[in-house]
């Protein structure tokens, strides 16, 4: 087989990758302790090599070309996965460490993955756990993160999607506001009523209520006077005041059903749910911190489903 990789060009994708990272040739050079000049030299012959620009410059500054973002994206998941590799062969990495980034949306970190967290650095001490909770959609290859919650699973064949749960949707508002107003027998009755409008940040589109009428799945459109974006919790929060009627997961509000600070309305139309689902991206070689997570988040959701779920921990 002809080599189309040698020692060099290898060293070179390292170094564009740094440059990238580090945003310029001169901070670039500094972490890597070469000359500023040898960056700009390493990215010109990769530049020629395949003739595109990889870099705009400017005399204030540079950034990745679109080409040099795909092609960024692509060369620091190869490099990873070569450093992986290496350390599953040479058994360098028997015990799970390094720092793990997970994204995750308010109401499933709150409510699910953060109270388990410290059971998992219990387990994986050498595990250091970055948490970013947002429920701003995050790009993996550019933003760095292992491992990413949302509601939908992206059609993005280069991601695994595992599914976590279905969670149950519930129509609530506190006992204050239905002595106020009266509770709502029909789904034609929330036309009187204040309902919570959540939207979503990213196009402003106010998020349909899901509800079962006659056996049939149902999306309604609502109005009222208090909109929330970005945070779920604010709408519960909101509920909970006594501003009007608020569509949340069960999950989240079951503690204050339990106590009486809300009260679930309209239960003949309920049973609808969104699925909730763990994103990581498709690697021959998964990291052994990022593998050993979604084992144990997978085994916890096993068990709160009372069902036996299959690991990943043994397998690359």
């Amino acid at each position: 087989m002809n080599r189309q990789f040698d020692d060099l060009l290898l060293g070179s994708l390292e170094l564009f990758c740094l440059a990238a990272e580090q945003e310029g040739f001169t901070a670039a050079a500094a972490v890597a302790g070469v000359t500023p000049a040898a960056v700009s030299r390493t990215v010109g012959r990769l530049e020629e090599r395949l003739g595109v620009r990889l870099f705009l410059r400017t005399t204030r500054q540079i950034r990745l070309s679109e080409a040099g973002q795909a092609y960024y994206e692509q060369c620091r998941q190869a490099l990873n996965q070569l450093v992986e590799a290496e350390r599953q062969v040479s058994g360098q990495q028997i015990t799970p460490s390094g720092l793990l980034r997970i994204s995750v949306p308010t109401t499933y970190g709150h409510y699910r993955l953060l109270p388990l967290l410290p059971e998992f650095r219990a387990r994986y001490p050498d595990i250091r756990v970055e948490v970013h909770v947002s429920n701003r959609n995050i790009d993996f290859a550019a933003e760095g993160y292992d491992l990413a919650v949302r509601v939908r699973a992206p059609a993005d064949s280069t991601l695994v999607a595992r599914h976590l749960e279905d969670a149950e949707l519930v129509l609530v508002a506190a006992p204050d506001y239905l002595r106020r107003h009266g509770e709502p027998r029909t789904l034609d009755d929330l036309q009187t009523h204040e309902c919570i409008q959540f939207e979503l940040p990213s196009s402003g589109r106010t998020i349909p209520w899901l509800c079962r009428q006659d056996g049939q799945d149902i999306e309604m459109l609502t109005s009222g006077g208090y909109a929330c974006s970005d945070d779920v919790l604010a709408g519960v929060t909101l509920a909970r005041h006594g501003a009007g009627i608020f569509q949340a997961y069960r999950f989240v509000v079951e503690e204050d059903l339990r106590q009486g600070r809300l009260v679930e309305v309209l239960k003949p139309f309920g049973g609808r749910s969104r699925p909730y689902n763990l994103l990581y991206p498709k690697l021959r070689f998964a990291p052994l911190r990022v593998r050993t997570f979604v084992d144990f988040l997978m085994g916890h959701r096993a068990d709160a489903a009372g069902v036996s779920g299959g690991g990943l921990a043994g397998r690359a």
